[in-house]
């Protein structure tokens, strides 16, 4: 049979079973995509995929931090909460939801506020300390069973004296400043908080401040702290700053490809116990199985695998600091920045996330915590931003979708803890 006649044939066969509906489910379970034009380009990267050189990814490795350890996590913004009741309500629903883990927020520029060592809030009468607030937190985790997370970030604006303005989010003009404040969180919640991120999202901008990202200087920054928790309590677990997905090489922006192999490079491979990623699925589904650098799905981690076990760091996991659709409503006109993380329904959010959990568990033995970005904010002062539409609940306390589907999902996958 001639070539061209065997091709034609070809396509004829792919074609009507392309066509067929038995055929969709299986196309949403190959290529995390429901529209059939955008399944069928997946078909062909996958395709492309088979031209690459087989990612390393050693599946079979003794991983740390992944065995006996739930996945169930979520992002929370407690010390945003004003009124310490809401604040039990929340770890509360959290707790009775089914989540194990909590990544909360201790910002920098909330503790150590107006200088160097300085742990008093003078910012609204009565003067107290600092600290009152987030014990209240890790008393509350303690209280319901919870595990923390404990994100250090968010410098305060005296950090940045001497330096170039670099805005909030910009790292201290001395890296000695952030370890320093880093001990003191540690000191003071030794053998109560075990797990410590150092920074967050350092290769995309604002999170490394107004100038360009600089991998070697967050590898010193991370090290510095890292040996400075490590020294008060050799049984903290270090987590490094959670890396944007991207493909950006403008100086501001870096691909997280690139950032991680100039981290190893400046030597950071010692200096952080589990790898931090973000899980966002953005413009596909939770089924999405390109591997090109060039895109940016829910399983781009596999290519952060890769790097690390490249770089001798095959026990290691990862832990993705941030999962979720965002299910912005359908009104462009209202919300700003419609459509920068993808959107989603908030039925299609509901399903997207399980299904997640469901194919880490099958799929990827190097994952560990996934948390959920996020829990519910203070107010809906930001109904007006495509970002707040990540949340599993309202600030009234009222459930999304998401929520409820989570809770039916963690109630029937317990793991051990």
């Amino acid at each position: 049979m001639r070539p061209r006649l065997i091709l034609f044939l070809a396509v004829i066969v792919f074609a009507v079973w392309f066509a067929l509906p038995s055929t969709a489910q299986q196309l949403v379970m190959a290529t995390g995509e429901e529209a059939r034009p955008s399944q069928l380009r997946a078909l062909w990267n996958q395709f492309l995929n088979l031209a690459r050189p087989p990612l390393q990814l050693a599946p079979t490795a003794d991983i740390k931090y992944v065995k006996d350890v739930s996945p169930f996590g979520v992002n929370t913004f407690l010390e945003q909460e004003v009124e310490v009741a809401k604040r039990e309500q929340t770890v509360q629903m959290i707790k009775e939801s089914g989540f194990v883990w909590v990544r909360q927020q201790f910002p920098w520029a909330d503790i150590e506020i107006d200088g160097k060592g300085d742990f008093t809030d003078r910012r609204n009468p009565p003067e107290r300390s600092a600290w009152d607030k987030y014990d209240n937190i890790v008393g509350l985790t303690e209280k319901y069973g919870l595990k923390v997370i404990a994100r250090l970030s968010a410098p305060p604006k005296w950090s940045h004296r001497g330096y170039a303005d670099l805005g909030d989010f910009g790292p201290p003009a001395q890296f000695e400043d952030y370890a320093d404040y880093v001990a003191a969180v540690v000191t003071r919640y030794k053998g109560r908080i075990q797990y410590y991120q150092l920074w967050n999202e350092p290769n995309i901008y604002p999170e490394w401040g107004d100038q360009r990202v600089n991998p070697e200087d967050y590898a010193r920054m991370m090290c510095m702290a890292y040996d400075r928790a490590k020294a008060i309590d050799p049984n903290v677990v270090v987590l490094s700053a959670a890396l944007a997905p991207t493909i950006a090489q403008d100086g501001r922006d870096l691909s997280d490809l690139i950032f991680l192999q100039r981290m190893y490079n400046a030597g950071a491979g010692r200096c952080f116990d589990i790898l931090s990623a973000q899980g966002y699925g953005l413009f596909s589904g939770p089924y999405d199985r390109r591997l090109d650098p060039q895109t940016t799905n829910v399983a781009r981690h596999m290519l952060l695998r890769d790097i690390m076990v490249s770089n001798g760091d095959a026990t290691k996991p990862i832990w993705l600091s941030e999962l979720n659709w965002n299910a912005v409503p359908n009104t462009p006109e209202k919300i700003q920045g419609w459509g920068k993380y993808g959107t989603a329904t908030e039925q299609q959010q509901a399903n997207y996330v399980p299904a997640t959990y469901d194919r880490a568990r099958q799929e990827w033995p190097w994952v560990g915590v996934m948390s959920i970005w996020f829990f519910k904010r203070a107010s809906d002062a930001e109904r007006d931003q495509s970002w707040y539409y990540f949340r599993m609940l309202e600030p009234d306390f009222t459930p999304t979708p998401l929520y409820d589907s989570m809770k039916r999902y963690m109630q029937t996958h317990k793991p051990g803890v």
